[in-house]
């Protein structure tokens, strides 16, 4: 059987048969690495229902292709979280993985506001939207940090789009510049006053992304929680840091907490079906991590189901 063919089957085989026997290994050994080199470009259906084009060479259009889904803790533990009437403000929204679950999640009268910098991207996103009929969706072309101006975004690896980061890297793919402006310039107090989660995933930017909303943090809802992918490296180079991160929204009561996410598509299928909930950080991250701040002081955050 030719190769194509081959990764046709065996892809069916991950994506829809029951149960996980053998899908680890088959994504490992060979599904992988055949769909990054011999890029496969289709209209996939995500786990959400929506519809998306994908190319595989990229690794979150690959494993959307491969899974229906990006991070599947996350994915759980938003679907947990959000319900029908909440805000979701996805900051780093990218081409719209969790604004499309989210939207589903939230309902008609709920909102979405999708920010994202890249023109590319931004386009991307809502164009999927409009495809999907996700007309609760709002696309907002900045990027969030902590005063209004413009900033260089640097993409780095054409096969990782999601790595797009303003703190330069050694080998430079493509360049784009955008505007910035605070979170709270950029959400209206209404969404942020009834939003349930705030999603901040912008690659080495989450310190000037947090200042950027802490003059509203304490006008919150008591059960807001945020979800903040925090990398060490890029920090650092910027001379800022993931304990100063952490403290500054500890002072504003909100408890820290880990959100496995595991990148070796190996751990997709049993993360998919046993996703793992947010236990508690106990110490402050050395290496990029997500992590949950929730007003909820426990060993972990329950998942209702």
């Amino acid at each position: 059987m030719p190769a194509s063919a081959l990764a046709r089957t065996l892809r069916a085989y991950v994506r829809h048969a029951p149960g996980t026997l053998g899908k680890a290994q088959i994504v490992d050994r060979f599904l992988d690495e055949h769909l990054r080199t011999h890029p496969v470009h289709a209209t996939v259906r995500l786990r959400s229902g929506d519809t998306v084009p994908v190319t595989t060479s990229d690794v979150i259009q690959r494993f959307q292709y491969l899974f229906g889904e990006w991070e599947p803790n996350l994915s759980a533990f938003l679907r947990d979280r959000l319900r029908p009437g909440d805000t979701f403000i996805d900051v780093g929204a990218h081409r719209g993985a969790f604004s499309l679950l989210a939207s589903h999640a939230v309902g008609p009268h709920g909102r979405v506001v999708a920010i994202e910098p890249h023109p590319r991207f931004h386009d991307d996103l809502a164009a999927v939207a409009a495809a999907n009929h996700r007309t609760n969706i709002r696309t907002v072309r900045f990027a969030a940090s902590d005063s209004t101006g413009v900033v260089v975004l640097y993409v780095e690896d054409p096969s990782n789009l999601g790595h797009t980061t303003a703190v330069r890297p050694r080998h430079v793919h493509a360049t784009v510049e955008v505007p910035t402006a605070s979170l709270a310039d950029l959400v209206s107090r209404a969404d942020l006053a009834t939003a349930r989660v705030i999603k901040i995933d912008v690659e080495g930017a989450e310190s000037a992304a947090v200042r950027g909303l802490t003059p509203v943090l304490p006008h919150l809802r008591d059960d807001a929680e945020l979800v903040i992918e925090v990398t060490p490296r890029l920090l650092t180079k910027q001379g800022e840091s993931a304990a100063a991160l952490i403290a500054t929204l500890r002072e504003h009561g909100f408890h820290p907490y880990t959100l496995t996410n595991d990148y070796d598509p190996a751990s997709y299928p049993r993360a998919m079906r046993q996703p793992q909930p947010p236990i508690r950080c106990a110490t402050v991250p050395k290496e990029m991590t997500d992590l949950v701040f929730s007003r909820i002081d426990a060993s972990r955050l329950a998942l209702a189901h």
